[in-house]
């Protein structure tokens, strides 16, 4: 008989289907109370590859040619391609000196050894006497490595100046030679971080201190103690000027001539005149060239002492019977030679140019294409920027002193010291070495540019034309 009041037994699937249902309202609850997880934060993006400059990229045969056509010896001053042949033997004797197998330009793009600047002068020498018929061989010889777009293009010049080298009330300033107490310490020798960094300075009792500036030798007597005068000339201006050009002639007064070279600098910091100028409101930067800074320092003879001695760089000569040399020891060729920023373009490189050139109005060329040669360097020539040397006389100022113009320029490179052209055997022609894909070119088709952008052109106060 079944008691129907005696407690049922639950049947063990629905006992776990009710523990499952309370346990699942738990998790729930559980889940529902917490707060929401913040999704980590997103990676940050990569900083872009860095691209070191320049970045050489060859032209094309075609681009080449556009480009060699234009060329013409005359827009650089020259009768003939040949009268290059005296600076190229000299940057050939430079580069020659250097190791063959170490690099001279290891850039992206380019990796030029000694040996095949070598290489591309020899060609570019057996290719001068060509040159004047067909300069379009330029782009069938050499390859075409841009340096980066718009270079800046300025000048620099020889100026002369009236000079004694006596002693003369007529001849006030003196032009000071090399100090016995100025001392120079290679800093590389202390750490390899200061590699290429030199200190200037001078003793004094209690140890080191920099060497005189501007101020205290032009203005404070200095130096006029120590007998290392020269010369004199007659304007502090005129002086100014030289040590930015870094070298000059000095014409004395029985009408001789003299050069005056680079012999070394103060290794004080460098404020420029025009700069100086420009951010004292007294001129624009487009105002500023050589004649208007002149004439300014002229017309306001009270300043001169405050403007000058701001630029408290100072430059050290030596007189000589010829020049000016530039940082490879030789002699530079007008409207031919650049100074260059050695780290962008080695000493001793050809190169292609073409620029704008400022005319003046007794004529002359209005734009400059044709053949450079490395072979100078500068303080104040950094990176992407060249310096022309324009030679002397009226002219060379001129053009020196508005020269600041947006440039195009390319390293050239013997395709033969690529590996591109096989060798040139004795008696052949240049030309008759070329690949057979590279069509002849019609003579006929050949066609016929201020130190820092303030207006002064001149490299001279960092060891240019020496």
């Amino acid at each position: 008989m079944i008691n129907r009041f005696a407690p049922r037994r639950q049947c063990p699937s629905r006992l776990f289907r009710r523990l499952g249902g309370l346990f699942f309202c738990a998790l729930l609850l559980a889940f529902g109370c917490a707060r929401p997880v913040t999704p980590p934060p997103p990676r940050p993006t990569p900083p872009p590859p860095v691209v070191e400059k320049p970045s050489f990229e060859p032209l094309s045969t075609a681009q080449a040619l556009e480009r060699a056509r234009q060329m013409h010896a005359s827009t650089q001053g020259l009768s003939s391609w040949r009268d290059l042949e005296p600076g190229l033997k000299s940057s050939l004797a430079y580069v020659s000196g250097k190791p063959a197998g170490a690099y001279a330009v290891e850039r992206p793009g380019l990796k030029l050894t000694w040996g095949a600047m070598r290489q591309t002068l020899q060609d570019l020498l057996a290719a001068l006497p060509y040159l004047d018929d067909d300069p379009a061989l330029l782009a069938q010889l050499f390859a075409w490595f841009p340096l980066e777009q718009n270079t800046l293009v300025t000048g620099y010049y020889e100026p002369f100046l009236e000079a004694s080298l006596e002693p003369d009330p007529a001849y006030p300033y003196a032009i000071y030679g090399h100090p016995n107490d100025l001392l120079k310490a290679d800093l590389g020798e202390f750490h390899p971080r200061w590699k290429g960094q030199k200190l200037y300075y001078r003793m004094v009792k209690n140890g080191i201190k920099p060497y005189y500036s501007r101020s205290d030798i032009d203005f404070n007597g200095a130096l006029k103690s120590k007998g290392v005068e020269i010369a004199y000339v007659k304007d502090r201006v005129d002086l100014y000027f030289l040590q930015i050009q870094g070298s000059g002639r000095l014409i004395l007064p029985d009408g001789s001539v003299t050069h005056v070279l680079y012999a070394d600098q103060n290794g004080r910091e460098r404020h420029m005149l025009g700069s100086t100028l420009i951010r004292r409101g007294y001129m624009t930067r487009s105002e500023a060239s050589m004649p208007r800074i002149r004439s300014f320092v002229q017309q306001n003879p009270k300043l001169t002492k405050e403007l000058l001695s701001e630029d408290m760089s100072y430059v050290f000569f030596r007189l000589a019977d010829n020049g000016p040399f530039g940082s490879m020891g030789k002699i530079l060729t007008p409207m031919s030679s650049l100074a260059v920023d050695r780290s962008q373009v080695p000493l001793g490189a050809a190169l292609a140019m073409s620029v704008p050139l400022p005319a003046p109005k007794s004529g002359g060329p209005t734009r400059l294409s044709g053949l450079m040669m490395a072979q100078d360097t500068g303080g104040a020539i950094v990176g992407n920027h060249v310096d022309l040397f324009c030679g002397s006389g009226a002219y060379a100022e001129f053009v020196s002193g508005r020269m600041k113009n947006p440039g195009q320029l390319h390293i050239l490179v013997s395709r033969r010291a690529m590996g591109l052209l096989p060798a040139v055997q004795p008696g052949q022609q240049p030309d008759s070495a070329l690949p057979a894909q590279d069509p002849p070119c019609n003579s006929q088709d050949s066609g016929r540019g201020n130190g820092q952008g303030d207006g002064q052109g001149g490299n001279g106060q960092n060891g240019g034309a020496q």
